[in-house]
């Protein structure tokens, strides 16, 4: 804790004279202020009397009532002492005017407050779903209607620049995404998604081992979205695999985050919202993820909570993306309390669920439960089956079709063919889970795998508007 050498009163205006840097404050409510220096650095300032305490604080996102307003994110910028901005929980955007004197080592500040609300990206839901470019799926075709925002999969990590790049056979479709998306809803939130389960971890932990390669990596991101005109960044490293990786993950992140923090600075364009998607708990088998820069410097994170269970890991069958499952710890719930007990607030969680299933084959036609024996994948090479091919193999077969609520899953099978998977009833259900926990909200993956948008409808009435 530092101290802060003095305080001048002004009515409900407060000016702090830090070393030999000026601060500037917001009215005081709960003895709770946000600051800022001219260093672009942040601070919590907690009031006691007539001394004032100071914690620096990195990527803060925590909401505190200043003024009836609850701010997220960095609520004060400084451009040149003149003018400071702030977004709201519920997406407002403020503008603070100010002038500032200097008069025997004191300034004198005044403000002014004009209140404009209206739609940004940090509103308080997350009602998303990825889009894929290997889908093929046409974006023309995504109903953004039924999401406030969505994910275009994926931008590439180049190996031997660290930068991130698009293919040239994507080039067209990404540079125009979030323009297409928003003819059918004008206030979709789109973020570009980096990585992938295709893309080589390996690359992304040797970006991420040095700090002039996580700068051509933050640098080109950065670009990138903007020249393709995203609101966000989305990162999926799948997945650090040693303690010095997650270790180096914590520092692209912060990295990243400052990067973000100063380019609004330095521009005043709306800063670009940062998240990622990571493993359905807070470690990765034994290897914990840097909680404290993730909780720092992430708007939210994406909880995949799918692949439990598939034929290419597993022999027997499983549901691929279980809520709950007695007697074991690979579970949706089981990972989001995990985050939450290592320290991410429930409100920075995004349930993720896949529009996705699995096909095994089954060793004994009349043993088709969960946990049966299986002798490998069924229908596909890999087994993976999108919900409309799922939904088709049942009406083609006369499948018989199980909801299971204890494990929040379904399945269906017939002769020796068995498909876990997630229908209505089980996106329903998670759904509500979400929405009674407290999550910012559920993400799936991905768009294209849905069939007459049945399973994002669901999801979309569930949670409500």
């Amino acid at each position: 804790m530092k101290k802060i050498t003095k305080i001048l009163d002004l009515k409900s205006t407060y000016l702090f004279i830090f070393k030999s840097n000026f601060i500037i404050l917001l009215n005081k409510i709960n003895n709770l202020i946000f600051c800022k220096n001219k260093s672009y650095r942040f601070y919590l300032l907690n009031l006691s009397g007539s001394i004032a305490t100071t914690e620096r604080v990195y990527g803060l996102k925590e909401s505190y009532e200043l003024s009836e307003v609850i701010f997220k994110h960095r609520p004060l910028y400084i451009f040149g002492g003149i003018q400071a901005s702030c977004y709201t929980r519920q997406g407002a955007f403020a503008t603070f005017a100010m002038a500032a004197k200097l008069v025997s080592f004191l300034f004198l500040i005044t403000f002014h407050f004009l209140f404009r609300l209206q739609f940004s990206a940090g509103q308080n839901v997350v009602r998303a779903a990825y889009w894929s470019a290997g889908s093929e799926f046409p974006v023309s075709d995504i109903d953004s209607s039924l999401f406030t925002h969505l994910f275009c999969a994926f931008a590439d990590l180049d190996p031997q620049t660290n930068q991130v790049a698009v293919s040239s056979a994507n080039q067209p479709r990404f540079s125009t995404f979030t323009e297409t998306v928003q003819q059918k809803n004008p206030s979709i939130v789109t973020l570009l998604s980096i990585g992938g389960g295709n893309s080589r971890a390996s690359d992304f932990a040797s970006m991420a081992s040095q700090a002039s390669r996580r700068q051509s990596f933050i640098d080109s991101s950065i670009n990138l979205a903007r020249s393709y005109g995203f609101h966000g960044l989305d990162l999926d490293w799948e997945y650090p695999s040693t303690a010095t990786e997650m270790t180096n993950l914590g520092l692209l992140l912060n990295e990243w985050r400052a990067a973000v923090d100063d380019e609004f600075a330095s521009t005043g364009y709306s800063p670009l919202l940062l998240s990622a998607a990571l493993f359905r708990s807070s470690d990765y088998y034994t290897l914990d993820y840097p909680i404290q820069a993730i909780e720092n410097s992430l708007n939210w994170i994406n909880v995949m909570a799918y692949d439990f269970y598939g034929p290419r890991w597993s022999n027997i069958t499983g549901p691929p993306a279980a809520l709950y499952n007695p007697g074991t710890q690979v579970s949706g719930d089981h990972g989001i309390r995990s985050w939450i007990q290592a320290g991410i607030p429930s409100n920075k969680l995004v349930l993720g669920f896949p529009f996705y299933g699995y096909a095994w084959r089954l060793v004994d036609a009349n043993n088709h439960g969960f946990f049966a024996p299986t002798s490998g994948p069924a229908i596909s090479q890999d087994g993976d089956l999108g919900y409309g091919q799922i939904k088709d193999f049942i009406s083609q077969n006369s499948a018989t079709e199980v909801y299971n609520s204890t494990v929040v899953s379904n399945y269906c099978y017939s002769g020796t063919t068995w498909i876990g998977f997630d229908d209505t009833q089980s996106i329903t259900a998670k759904v509500s889970y979400a929405k009674d926990n407290g999550l910012l909200g559920y993400f799936a993956w991905h768009v294209g795998a849905d069939e007459g948008w049945t399973l994002s409808q669901a999801a979309s009435e569930t949670w409500g508007s």
